[in-house]
């Protein structure tokens, strides 16, 4: 599995990430594109195997973090914020329960 394959996966998956989460958001959604192409650009010439395994995790990490911990907020008035959540954040929210419950 050679490093210029993993990188343009991690690539392509950041830019897909990036439309679902800032998705009818014109501003953010360039934002990220720019941030995300500036990023790449700046490590393209990269040649150490460790370096680019680093960054590979960073640029993991922050598509995990923007998947899962960002949620849309819409101003529907100067003081008020609507939050649009994606389907993918709406989980479940029950305590922890050492036996798993048996689904019927």
């Amino acid at each position: 599995f050679s490093f210029s394959l993993q990188v343009l996966q991690l690539f392509k998956t950041l830019h897909r990430t990036r439309q679902q989460v800032f998705k009818n958001d014109a501003r953010a959604l360039e934002a990220a594109r720019i941030k995300i192409n500036e990023e790449f650009k700046s490590n393209k010439n990269e040649t150490s195997p460790k370096k680019i395994e680093e960054l590979v995790k960073v640029g993991s990490d922050v598509e995990l973090l923007l998947r899962t911990s960002v949620i849309q907020g819409i101003h529907t008035d100067h003081n008020t914020l609507k939050l649009v959540p994606r389907k993918d954040l709406l989980v479940e929210n029950v305590p922890y329960c050492d036996v798993p419950t048996q689904k019927q």
